[in-house]
């Protein structure tokens, strides 16, 4: 079957966060981290379905959906998780939070690599705990892990977790079997636990292979907590459902306490009905989507070529995020955001959201909407540098 990511939809006006956020009706928004297509035909019509039993009452979590969520790991991954190590929530944050709650104590170390997703600092703020940045290291147009900085942070004894994001918001890597192990042996040398933030595991450009952290090894299992969601693939965030992934059977309970101190711990009739409908049916529905955005990052690397050529474009492995380095604007990050939003009719992200000094002078692009209205947003921005010459 044939989907169609080139129909547009009205989101604005619609209670968008993405949309009706923007300051005036004239911005196109390519900023947070959600898609502008509908979702897969099959979770609409599983939907629909549930809508018309027409009680939505506390919802018990059927054995259906740990086989969905075990089934689709397997097939896709070769991740063999067992049943009784999914604790499911309302969504990846939430998730992250009361993990690092189980985990550590008010005044521990966490240990992030920047830039990185910006909720990453709020979570761990929000549980007493000080951030420690690990710089990822800038290459020609990409990013690796600097791992004499890793072994040197970890090794602090108030160090207690590491959050990895794996595919990594906004580097847009997909870090490789042998990046994650020699991580993961650096963690466990200094006994740090890895949280591993796997939102985006699914949208993974051509030539590129996404592996679960906890899939690389008996050490990297046992030493790790995966969180996951359809919410990023599907474009379902607002159903609201997450899993918590772990094989430690103490470590899990600590974090269902969390969960539930947090009180996070019922999830939605939607989200339930959503995931199930996505991994047992919305598996072609995925695959086209993914070659749709690689063909918007592909025009979006042509035309920035020509008409902004300044601009170096992180190469994009995964999401559908795009990380554009900006320094040879001479402008700062808020500065050029802001005068995208005012001039260009654009809205973008800042990369000082993603860490204040790893993410100067840079700015984040969301690719995930139809290719006539990227190529209308990227059109605008040139006709703002043009108008600036």
């Amino acid at each position: 079957m044939h989907y169609d990511f080139d129909k547009p939809t009205l989101r604005r006006g619609t209670g968008s966060y993405k949309w009706d956020e923007a300051p005036a009706d004239d911005i196109l928004p390519l900023w947070v981290a959600d898609m502008d297509f509908q979702t897969a035909p099959c979770i609409i019509d599983a939907l629909r379905h549930r809508v018309e039993h027409g009680i939505f009452g506390y919802t018990l979590v059927p054995d259906s959906y740990y086989e969905a969520v075990t089934s689709w790991f397997a097939r896709r991954h070769a991740w063999h998780i067992q049943r009784e190590w999914i604790e499911y929530t309302s969504g990846v944050v939430p998730a992250l939070s009361a993990t690092i709650k189980a985990l550590t104590k008010p005044g521990d170390n966490v240990l992030v690599q920047t830039p990185v997703y910006n909720c990453f600092f709020s979570s761990i703020r929000n549980n007493g705990c000080n951030i420690v940045e690990s710089r990822l290291v800038r290459t020609a147009d990409s990013y690796v892990m600097d791992y004499d900085d890793l072994e040197r942070k970890a090794a602090d004894p108030r160090t207690a977790v590491m959050v990895l994001c794996n595919p990594h918001n906004p580097a847009g890597r997909v870090w490789t079997p042998g990046e994650l192990l020699r991580l993961n042996d650096i963690c466990m040398r200094h006994g740090v636990r890895v949280i591993s933030d796997e939102i985006h595991c699914e949208l993974v450009m051509p030539g590129h292979r996404y592996v679960p952290f906890a899939s690389l090894s008996q050490r990297c299992l046992a030493n790790s907590v995966t969180l996951c969601s359809p919410s990023k693939a599907f474009n379902i965030a607002g159903l609201q459902i997450a899993n918590i992934v772990c094989s430690d059977a103490d470590v899990l309970r600590s974090i269902n306490r969390a969960i539930n101190i947090n009180e996070v711990c019922d999830v939605n009739p939607f989200g339930v009905v959503a995931l199930q409908a996505a991994y047992n049916e919305g598996e072609e529905w995925l695959g086209q989507l993914v070659a749709y955005l690689h063909a918007n990052y592909t025009m979006l690397c042509s035309f920035c070529a020509e008409h902004m050529p300044q601009w170096r474009i992180t190469r994009l492995e995964g999401t559908y995020l795009v990380w554009v380095d900006i320094t040879a604007d001479g402008m700062t990050s808020d500065e050029l955001t802001a005068e995208l939003t005012d001039k260009a009719r654009v809205m973008v992200n800042s990369g000082t959201m993603y860490g204040r000094e790893a993410g100067e002078g840079f700015i984040r692009i969301n690719i995930a909407c139809q290719r006539a209205r990227l190529g209308e947003a990227l059109r605008r921005i040139a006709a703002y540098y043009a108008a600036r010459r």
